[in-house]
């Protein structure tokens, strides 16, 4: 184009680095703005940039959005974006996919480990002062399920397979071989997978066909002894029916980083489970991740402003990425 392209950066509380930006801020006209001001951002814009990934601000302004080509979110899921709006039009949506997988996979090991070892009660022994022996559990030859195939799902496979544990696969399409998984199952057969599996790793993307799939008949398919692990999104699981199985003995334990409402509120019965462990989303937060995602913005814009096919493209109508 002629002129200098128009970018729109929506942030938070914490502003993108000017020396990350450099090569934005020097090849076009950056609009930073909070959501009070996105539509005002909006107009004329050309490629809007979400560094606030947690914003849902973007459907009551999408009407100033006339002039925008290209939507960037900076996290995996496209969620806050999969409106019907943006969906019909003709923006380009990219994602920040690979980011987050690495440390994603070393929190559900993390998580698994804990379970196995149970090192919280070893916390609440020592904080008592007392000396009580106890057998722990193996994770060698234990057998994971990673529901959700994309690339932290791939990430999870490989360092659980590293430890000695089995891995499957549950997804959108069976395959008999792949290199991360083995086996992949579709998602019409989860219930008959889930019945076999120690873990249960929740890390499939939010859509319409995702959302609530682990609810009161998903855990009764699990075996008792089954620990279950959300890394995906909290719209994934009916909590109500979580706090049941869970409290019922249905499974054994869940580890939880995503909820369908966040924070999780401070009078919510899952903080007092002892078979529970809760952390507030921030399983793939790595000293060094916002400029990480600043980054693969600024790569992606280069190609843009080069006329080169963009990384990371969402299929709109999938509501993720979908893989290579």
């Amino acid at each position: 184009m002629s002129r200098k392209p128009i970018v729109a950066v929506l942030h938070a509380q914490v502003l993108p680095s000017d020396e990350l930006m450099a090569p934005v801020n020097s090849r076009a006209e950056v609009r930073y703005t909070d959501e009070a001001g996105l539509a005002r951002a909006l107009d004329g814009a050309d490629v809007l940039f979400l560094y606030d990934f947690l914003t849902d601000a973007v459907p009551g302004a999408w009407h100033a959005a006339a002039s925008l080509q290209w939507l960037h979110i900076a996290a995996a899921g496209v969620d806050p974006v999969m409106f019907p709006e943006a969906r019909d039009s003709d923006v380009t949506i990219t994602n920040s996919r690979g980011v987050f997988d690495g440390a994603i996979a070393e929190y559900v090991l993390a998580q698994i480990l804990s379970f196995a070892k149970d090192l919280p009660e070893s916390l609440r022994l020592q904080q008592s002062h007392t000396w009580k022996h106890r057998e722990s559990e193996r994770i060698a030859g234990r057998t994971a399920l990673i529901v959700g195939t994309g690339p932290i799902g791939r990430a999870v496979a490989r360092l659980l397979h590293a430890v000695g544990m089995n891995v499957r696969g549950s997804g959108r399409l069976a395959r008999e071989t792949d290199p991360d998984f083995g086996v992949v199952t579709s998602a019409d057969d989860l219930p008959e997978q889930l019945a076999d599996a120690d873990y249960v790793i929740a890390v499939a993307p939010l859509t319409e066909q995702t959302r609530h799939m682990f609810c009161a008949e998903t855990f009764a398919a699990m075996k008792p002894g089954a620990r279950f692990v959300n890394v995906g999104r909290g719209e994934l699981v009916r909590t109500d029916d979580l706090v049941e199985a869970l409290r019922s003995g249905t499974i054994a334990g869940a580890a939880l980083d995503v909820f369908d409402t966040e924070p999780l509120s401070a009078d919510h019965p899952l903080w007092d489970m002892p078979n529970v462990s809760i952390t507030p989303h921030n399983s793939g937060d790595f000293a060094g991740w916002r400029d990480a995602l600043i980054t693969v913005f600024t790569d992606n814009f280069e190609r843009w402003v080069a006329g080169h096919p963009l990384e990371n493209v969402v299929d709109k109508h999938l509501g993720y990425v979908p893989s290579r």
